[in-house]
């Protein structure tokens, strides 16, 4: 069930648009605004792809982890809820789970309220917050989420959101520093190097919306994972990465996407 009592939320800007609302527009939903539409419109087609195979791997990536028996979850950019979210994946393998989401668009919160509810036995909370304030998330996580025991991070779609000028290699390392032995970070991001035509096209677009982006090449997206034991199949694109049958069918994409663990020693 939800814990705690969620801040009242600011004002929704209906006159901007928001990533979390254009990502759910491309994902077909419906909670999005005439702003959103409009830049999800003027995005290439393979917008829409990429949204669909980011949200499949992070299905993968999750049910496998609940598999490994991890049962906490921080969920940093969480979006606009469509299900199945990440909460009802994990705790139908682990029905105790604890999952904490963090999203900075009150429109978010307003969704999260209603629709991200636990299991009876689990828990689940939503922080309304920015990842560029770290360690105001893990304030916030640790009091729903024990961090002497093994706890998944989870950035998808996010980074690419962060420009270099915004640290997001520190961001990143801050939030898994925090992270025990036994520990994982999923990560999905958007490639400047597999379709750089659409990555220019994707990031001018944003940007005429005032939206900045960061897209990034595959060895820059690797730097996020140094200091931890990347899983098989390693850093690959997003229908690339899987663990378990039946395999996601073979198509192209422009999204890198990777899981690793902490090792017993901590991150270097």
């Amino acid at each position: 069930m939800p814990t705690g009592t969620p801040p009242t939320p600011p004002r929704t800007d209906t006159t901007r648009a928001q990533p979390a609302r254009v990502y759910d527009w491309l994902l077909g939903g419906k909670d999005n605004y005439p702003v959103d539409e409009a830049v999800g419109r003027r995005l290439p087609p393979q917008a829409k792809d990429a949204a669909r195979q980011n949200r499949a791997f992070m299905h993968r990536a999750t049910a496998w982890l609940a598999d490994q028996g991890v049962d906490q979850f921080l969920d940093i950019g969480t979006g606009i809820p469509t299900e199945p979210n990440l909460h009802q994946i994990v705790q139908r393998v682990v029905p105790a789970a604890r999952i904490v989401y963090v999203d900075n668009d009150p429109i978010v919160l307003r969704h999260a309220e209603a629709l991200l509810v636990s299991s009876p036995e689990g828990t689940t909370e939503y922080v309304q917050a920015d990842v560029r304030d770290p360690g105001g998330i893990l304030r916030h996580a640790r009091d729903v989420l024990d961090f002497s025991r093994p706890v998944a991070l989870s950035l998808i779609a996010l980074l690419h959101f962060l420009p270099d000028d915004q640290d997001p290699q520190g961001i990143v390392r801050e939030l898994v520093d925090a992270l025990p032995p036994g520990s994982a970070l999923v990560l999905s991001h958007a490639a400047s190097d597999l379709h750089s035509d659409l990555a220019r096209q994707v990031t001018e677009e944003y940007a005429r919306a005032g939206i900045r982006l960061g897209f990034r090449t595959r060895d820059e997206v690797a730097r996020f994972f140094d200091g931890l034991d990347l899983v098989d199949p390693g850093l690959v694109t997003a229908p690339e990465w899987f663990r378990t049958e039946p395999a996601p069918a073979e198509e192209d994409s422009g999204i890198h996407a990777g899981v690793a663990r902490v090792p017993s020693g901590g991150t270097a």
